[in-house]
């Protein structure tokens, strides 16, 4: 297989990558590169940005806003955005709900939702992981039981990502008690203005504000929010999973990082040198651009097989680049912090001085809740140990 660009992805490459640096704003695009938390008015600018060029959601079908790019171009599309640092467009309208209703909803719906979605008019939040069933997704216990034209939701979910902005939440409710767990799961669609939804923050490690819990008290959803089949929720939500957990190897990001970490690590001095004198700084440095050279090969590979490959069924080899990819994240961060040595633990009001490090406090500021966050990377979208299970029986068929 040849894994080189032709000299049309070249020219497509090079389109995409002076339009992000030339239309994003650059202080937006700082605040991903040094890690910093976005505020939600980062984020809708950015993808209506995208949007306006029908760039915010190129891989839904183009009735719905996509575009007809192979998926190399598609592949190409993201790395750029990451390598430019630029606000992925927000991952639970575009990336999740998005092609789930594409997908599996009525025409109503898409004609409802899939617009508004694409350009952030309404923002969209995931109500899958629940107390006691978050990696073991199965044992939801949100109830949903139908009463006429409605159903009445009860329950709680928790680490609801910026669910703090949502104007809808996209759950898995438990439609039958009777059956099978993965086959008693509905997917259901909730206005987060509706009557009984309480929404509760949880503050992570680096002190944000980034989660939430969510809690159902006798809340009534038309059942015209349903999507799909009464049942069918956990086949909806495996193709969602699937397609966030190759969202999530996020080479791109890394790459950025990686470049970030190298040009600071030649700036910031370190005994008679500077870090970048220290072999032992650069061999690690060396080996997680060797790993990620390898994950691209990978993702790329993947990509090729994208378009012979059946939309509707999740490809295990997903769960390959979520694994490596998170991982790699989370060495960069480590890489970070490393450099940014004590400055990273300095408080926020900073004076000028002679011991300042270069490039600024911004970036020594962001190390530390940078490291903390991506912890979680290889927990979300299903945790890389559920994923060895999803490697050893969808590739290695054992």
């Amino acid at each position: 297989m040849d894994l080189r660009f032709t000299a049309e992805e070249v020219a497509f490459r090079d389109e995409v990558r002076t339009f992000l640096r030339e239309k994003i704003p650059a202080e937006i695009r700082r605040k991903v590169s040094e890690g910093r938390g976005l505020a939600k008015d980062d984020i809708v600018a950015s993808q209506r940005i995208l949007n306006a060029r029908g760039w915010a959601v190129p891989h839904w079908p183009r009735e719905w806003g996509g575009q007809d790019w192979t998926p190399i171009q598609r592949y190409i599309y993201t790395e750029e955005i990451f390598q430019a640092a630029v606000p992925l467009p927000q991952q639970f309208n575009c990336y999740m709900f998005g092609p789930v209703l594409a997908t599996f909803g009525r025409q109503d719906q898409k004609e409802r939702f899939l617009p508004r979605a694409a350009n952030l008019d309404d923002w969209w939040c995931q109500g899958f992981s629940e107390p006691g069933a978050g990696s073991d997704l199965a044992s939801l216990k949100t109830r949903a039981v139908r009463d006429g034209d409605h159903y009445v939701v009860d329950g709680q979910k928790t680490w609801t990502t910026l669910g703090q902005h949502a104007d809808w939440i996209f759950c898995l409710v438990r439609t039958d008690t009777e059956a099978k767990k993965q086959r008693g799961i509905s997917f259901l669609l909730i206005d987060m203005t509706s009557p009984g939804v309480t929404v509760r923050p949880i503050l992570t490690l680096e002190g944000r504000h980034e989660v939430n819990e969510v809690f159902f008290d006798s809340v009534r959803v038309p059942v015209e929010n349903l999507v799909g089949e009464e049942n069918r929720g956990w086949d909806y939500a495996k193709f969602l999973l699937a397609n966030e957990r190759t969202g999530i190897a996020r080479i791109g990001l890394t790459k950025e990082r990686m470049q970030r970490i190298k040009r600071l690590a030649k700036a910031m001095p370190a005994g008679p040198g500077t870090m970048w004198d220290d072999p032992d700084f650069r061999a690690r440095v060396a080996e997680v651009e060797v790993e990620l050279k390898a994950l691209e090969i990978t993702q790329m590979r993947v990509a090729a097989k994208q378009g012979r490959a059946d939309s509707t069924q999740p490809d295990p080899a997903s769960s390959l680049l979520k694994i490596r990819g998170s991982q790699l994240q989370q060495a960069a961060t480590e890489l970070l912090v490393e450099l940014a040595g004590p400055f990273a633990l300095a408080a926020p009001d900073h004076g000028a001085g002679a011991n300042n490090p270069p490039g600024g406090f911004d970036w020594v500021d962001a190390a530390a809740p940078s490291y903390f966050n991506n912890r979680k990377v290889s927990i979300y979208g299903g945790s890389n140990e559920i994923q060895h299970n999803v490697i050893a029986k969808g590739i290695l068929g054992l």
